[in-house]
């Protein structure tokens, strides 16, 4: 079994739980796997499945491509038919991101990503934007979104957007925006077990590879940090006990 979505702690080699938070590992996934793609995964699923449901004709942004949510994401949303543009910080992390099921990809510390969304798309902005970067991309974010678009931020990795007036929303065309989280969309033991399900069939197809790049002993669980905060990891990290 595993779990992700029973609060914040910290970490541990064992851990008590109530059985209705934890989800049965299907047969040919194990335990790094398992520990690598379900945060991860369950989080991808409930963006593109629950909060805006992609489908096949669909386009969308995809902030920070190359991390761990970004490379299932693109993967998950590739095999929908949907065409996913992404960001990166490195010309190395917009090759990964490109594998792994981005059509297109910005570099936005040497592209205009506005303007860059534009050109992809024929002059068209977009019906969703998915951001989990926060206060560094936040306006940016609203400004590729189409009229009554939804702004999906999910995530503050460069720490909290500043408070919005929400003239902001109507002078962009009526936008939408949420601010989602997992623990949310996996209230109840059902919505639980159907998230991670969907999700391990995915990866049981083989629609989703889980890229594990970054392994920790639980010791140098510091250092996994320092690597995340700076934004130096790509796909996925474990701790290892």
């Amino acid at each position: 079994v595993a779990y992700c979505s029973a609060g914040f702690g910290s970490y541990s080699e064992a851990i008590n739980l109530p059985a209705s938070r934890l989800v049965p590992i299907p047969e040919g996934i194990d335990f790094e796997q398992a520990a690598a793609v379900l945060l991860k995964g369950q989080t991808t699923e409930y963006l593109l499945q629950r909060t805006f449901p992609l489908e096949a004709g669909h386009t969308c942004l995809f902030h920070a491509a190359a991390g761990g949510v970004g490379l299932i994401f693109g993967q998950w949303a590739q095999a929908l038919g949907v065409e996913v543009i992404g960001t990166v910080g490195s010309d190395d992390k917009a090759e990964l991101a490109r594998a792994h099921g981005y059509r297109h990809v910005i570099n936005y510390r040497t592209e205009d990503v506005v303007q860059r969304v534009l050109d992809i798309t024929g002059g068209q902005k977009l019906p969703v934007v998915y951001d989990g970067v926060g206060k560094d991309t936040f306006f940016t974010s609203l400004d590729c979104l189409a009229m009554r678009g939804l702004m999906v931020s999910f995530g503050n990795a460069s720490g909290a957007p500043e408070p919005l007036n929400l003239q902001e929303l109507a002078n962009r065309g009526s936008l939408f925006i949420t601010r989602p989280t997992l623990l949310s969309y996996t209230a109840d033991t059902q919505e639980l077990r159907q998230s991670s399900g969907d999700l391990f069939d995915r990866v049981l197809a083989g629609d989703i590879t889980v890229e594990i790049n970054q392994r920790y002993p639980l010791a140098e669980v510091q250092q996994a940090h320092i690597d995340l905060e700076g934004r130096n990891t790509t796909g996925s990290s474990v701790l290892l006990p």
